[in-house]
């Protein structure tokens, strides 16, 4: 969250309502002020399932292609009478939005698809703090249901390149000091150099996808958190990126 004269901005939420209340409480806890400004830094159920409970004028900024997602989401729940997804009523209109808060100021930067179509980051400049979502995962091992590998990949370089910004936050795993979350996520973009080499090594060798899950290896990456779960679908997707089918 980031806090000014003028209110309260979120950069992506909770996955639950419950979840989210307790978001609510705590910030209550810190500052009055309403919360106004919600970030989609990425559009999955796990940081968004609890938009139901954030107050109903707040201003959403939201990337097209999660917009497209959320609305997909929205009809897919509908349709399965599951709980209602929240759609924001327009996206963002560039790369780039400043939000003044009151005192401080937020970038929100769209640096290119990551782990998913949307992928937004919000940017303190006066804190030099880059809060990246989902498309920074730290020591987990990377997470491509929805992910555009390659792209990735030059999505972080984007953000390393930034020259205000000293310390960045994951989405996921530990929040280091401005040293370290640097060479974390260096160390994660060498992961998904590393996972797209050794699909690219599979698939060249003629196996079939079963084959490759089964015959993968992931060097050092085989211990990172979620390792056992999130291999197999990165592989799947992979394998569609590699056959064109993932645009």
């Amino acid at each position: 969250i980031v806090i000014g004269r003028n209110g309260v901005l979120v950069a992506d939420g909770q996955g639950s309502v419950q979840a989210t209340q307790t978001m609510l409480d705590r910030i209550k806890t810190i500052s009055p002020l309403p919360v106004k400004w919600y970030v989609v830094g990425s559009d999955h159920g796990d940081h968004t399932a609890g938009n139901s409970l954030l107050p109903k004028d707040i201003q959403f900024v939201v990337h097209a292609n999660s917009l497209a997602q959320l609305r997909k989401d929205s009809a897919a729940a509908v349709a399965g009478n599951r709980p209602a997804v929240i759609v924001p009523p327009a996206a963002m209109t560039s790369d780039t939005e400043t939000i003044d808060l009151g005192g401080i100021s937020v970038r929100v930067r769209f640096l290119g698809r990551a782990h998913t179509g949307g992928d937004l980051m919000v940017e303190v400049p006066s804190e030099q703090i880059l809060f990246m979502s989902e498309a920074y995962l730290n020591r987990v091992f990377p997470a491509m249901r929805s992910a555009y590998g390659a792209e990735w990949v030059r999505t972080i370089d984007r953000a390393l390149a930034l020259t205000n910004v000293n310390r960045f936050i994951p989405g996921h795993g530990f929040i280091e000091d401005a040293k370290v979350s640097r060479e974390e996520l260096v160390a994660f973009r060498e992961s998904l150099v590393a996972v797209i080499a050794e699909v690219k090594r599979l698939k060249t060798a003629g196996l079939t996808v079963d084959q490759a899950i089964a015959q993968a290896n992931w060097g050092p990456y085989a211990k990172w958190f979620l390792a056992e779960q999130q291999s197999p679908i990165a592989i799947r997707r992979l394998w569609t990126e590699l056959d064109g089918a993932s645009q």
